[in-house]
């Protein structure tokens, strides 16, 4: 009744702003009844003690309107949170006892209470009410304190909490749990728990990941609905009345060429060495033509939005009958395809091109590895014989990549070398090994022959003027670039060029005069920081990144929704629908899927970046005690962060260092103040792994000397 009471009475005075009303007139607007008058009152007071709201010349205000917001918790850690602003989607920090209790997913009123400045990057706020408490899932792990098991939340940090029920659940130590709330509290230590489901073992990193899905609502399993229809589907197979009104390219040498565990082969190649320069084929799984508009399929595609891979497992955007099975591009099977058949002068130069609707039959099912023997002159008998219908193809795909590699370079697109990690499981789905993903040239091949394919979809609908979901890349914020500046400059790098209006080729002219520095990596990942992300939009707003004005997602249809929401306006438009026609069809389509496909990519990210961590404690935990040499990757008040060869990061503990007073400088350093001994980021370090938490995806080491 108390915070019903605040929240009445701060809402009514946020209404009214500057002007206040009388404690009178407050009153009547609350309705309240003569029982609750007093409550009320001594509400108003605790709100005024609070400095929430005040009073003026006979009337109550609220204090600083302008700086209040509506907002979402979406982060606790031990001493403080972060609450994201509705409108303006920004982050402010909130310390611990100005959380009022809340917890991550929780909807708040919150006031600013320090603007970001020099020194920090987020405005400071307070929680004034939670307006609604979260339904997310919550979870957490069961430990033992001095033999009673208590509940340790994984998304807000606090002292292990009691539970209250366990809801036929056995537990034990180290248990990781889904959780709901018994009792809310103002500090989070008095909030009391209820289980709801144990996953099993924390220290598994697929338990840990099985957690983080539910958590994060990601559907894996699909309705029945949909696997019937998918089951229809692939029973139904190919009709010859289709095939017969298709462009029947099955004569054409086309393979595809994927990494050797892909199961979802989407697009294959050909490749023909003309008298003007090159005829280039991009073929892309037909899937639009199986999904159709409004079924069960589509929907939960769209609801999906993409694809999620996470170590050893696929969460698909599409059931397997389509996605492994009728819309892959398997060999030596007849498959629809809409293709990009694209002329190519000898500069690499697109003269024309056109999109089909085709029936094809890939020669052989090509694997990265195989082809860039085949490239290195390395390969053996068998794999000479596996590729012997295509194999010479092979050499001039790669005299047409060096023309468009070339290409991109002079249009002066930024080489980052942003590095990927390889996690490797065992039968069990047990992390045994971590590399770092390496790309060989017929990975490169691949990425330039789908970028002109791509290309290709944005200038047709940008020329023609129809609705379509671009992939854009805005330019970079002036501000960043500036701190880019500075940066490098702290770093002892040149900056030239970098300004508040640098271009992707000053950008990538930093690249390359780093490239062979002890500090590449560093640079390379803040030149990608200082950049905007990409996102889809129905506004053709270019690609900073590749420095294309026209750039759409056309070459992914069975894992991406944009790829296949272009391809289902495409179809339209090689069917021969209208110009107007296909405006009035898919105007407000193509900016739902475009607002769709952005949402469901950004939970895609995460979830892959948030679920290696697990992958990369549970491997460092059997090399505890072991040392290994990395370079500084980032630095923060409480210590700084080391990246190993194989890209398992780790942090080492300020506490851990040698005792002394510590400060960061310039975001680039941590430095204790009486030696002036100096930890830069892009040092080379040696350090000893001694604690690996799977359960937290954390890697703690200690520097060797």
């Amino acid at each position: 009744m108390k915070y019903m009471f605040r929240e009445k009475i701060i809402d009514i005075l946020l209404a009214v702003r500057k002007d206040g009303i009388t404690e009178g007139k407050l009153l009547q607007l609350l309705g309240t009844a003569k029982k609750d008058r007093k409550r009320v009152l001594g509400v108003i007071e605790a709100l005024i003690r609070d400095g929430v709201i005040y009073r003026s010349k006979g009337n109550l205000k609220i204090r600083g309107a302008k700086y209040f917001f509506e907002g979402t918790v979406v982060k606790v850690a031990r001493s403080h949170g972060f609450i994201r602003n509705e409108k303006t989607e920004e982050d402010a920090f909130v310390r611990g006892r100005e959380l009022m209790g809340a917890v991550p997913g929780d909807k708040v009123l919150a006031r600013i209470t320090e603007f970001k400045d020099e020194t920090h990057n987020s405005d400071t706020a307070e929680v004034v009410i939670i307006r609604q408490e979260t339904e997310d899932t919550l979870i957490g792990t069961v430990v033992d304190v001095n033999g009673k098991l208590k509940l340790r939340p994984d998304s807000f940090v606090a002292e292990p909490l009691t539970i209250i029920r366990w809801n036929g659940n056995k537990i034990k130590d180290g248990d990781k749990v889904k959780f709901s709330i018994n009792t809310r509290a103002e500090h989070h230590s008095d909030i009391t728990v209820d289980i709801e489901e144990v996953y099993g073992n924390s220290g598994f990193a697929k338990v840990s990941v099985d957690a983080y899905i539910d958590e994060k609502a990601i559907t894996v399993e699909f309705p029945s609905e949909v696997t019937d229809q998918a089951m229809a589907i692939e029973k139904a197979g190919i009709k010859a009345k289709e095939i017969a009104g298709r462009e029947d390219l099955r004569h054409m040498p086309i393979f595809t060429i994927d990494g050797a565990d892909t199961k979802d082969i989407d697009d294959a190649i050909s490749i023909e060495k003309t008298k003007n320069g090159f005829t280039l084929g991009v073929h892309i799984a037909d899937v639009s033509y199986y999904v159709k508009k409004g079924t069960p399929l589509d929907m939960e595609a769209y609801q999906r939005g993409t694809s999620i891979y996470i170590a050893d497992r696929v969460i698909p955007m599409l059931p397997k009958q389509l996605s492994n099975g009728i819309c892959s591009l398997n060999p030596n099977v007849d498959r629809l395809a809409f293709s990009c058949l694209m002329n190519l002068d000898k500069n690499g130069i697109i003269t024309d091109f056109r999109f089909a609707k085709t029936v094809i039959r890939s020669r052989v099912q090509g694997v990265y590895t195989e082809v860039n023997k085949i490239l290195a002159g390395e390969e053996d008998d068998a794999v000479r014989n596996k590729y012997a219908e295509v194999i010479g193809q092979i050499p001039v795909m790669n005299e047409l990549f060096e023309i468009l590699k070339e290409n991109r370079i002079q249009r002066g697109a930024p080489e980052i070398d942003s590095k990927e990690s390889k996690i490797i499981c065992d039968e069990n789905g047990v992390c045994c090994d971590i590399k770092e993903r390496t790309r060989g040239i017929s990975e490169g091949i691949i990425e330039e022959f789908m970028l002109c394919a791509n290309n290709c979809a944005a200038k047709l609908a940008m020329d023609k003027n129809f609705p379509f979901v671009y992939r854009v890349h805005e330019s970079p914020d002036p501000d960043k670039l500036m701190n880019l500046q500075q940066t490098l400059v702290n770093l002892g790098e040149d900056p030239k060029g970098i300004n508040e209006r640098s271009t992707a080729a000053d950008l990538a002219a930093v690249l390359r005069r780093t490239k062979d520095s002890e500090k590449a990596g560093v640079v390379s990942n803040l030149v990608l920081r200082s950049m905007m992300k990409a996102k889809y939009s129905e506004e053709p707003l270019g690609h900073f990144g590749l420095v294309m004005k026209e750039y759409a997602h056309f070459t992914s249809p069975i894992r991406r929704y944009a790829d296949f929401s272009i391809h289902r306006i495409l179809s339209d438009y090689v069917g021969g629908l209208a110009l107007d026609k296909l405006q009035k069809k898919y105007i407000k389509f193509a900016r739902t899927a475009s607002n769709r496909a952005s949402n469901t990519e950004l939970v895609a990210v995460a979830a892959e970046r948030d679920c290696e961590k697990f992958y990369m404690a549970e491997y460092m935990r059997n090399h505890i005690g072991e040392e290994f040499e990395g370079y500084i990757s980032g630095v923060i008040e409480s210590g700084f962060f080391v990246e190993l060869p194989n890209t398992v990061e780790g942090k080492v503990d300020v506490m851990s260092l040698p005792v002394g007073n510590y400060e960061t400088r310039d975001g680039i350093a941590l430095a204790e103040i009486m030696s002036n001994t100096v930890y830069t980021m892009g040092d080379k370090v040696k350090v000893k792994c001694v604690k690996a938490d799977v359960s937290a995806g954390l890697v703690d080491f200690i520097l060797v000397k």
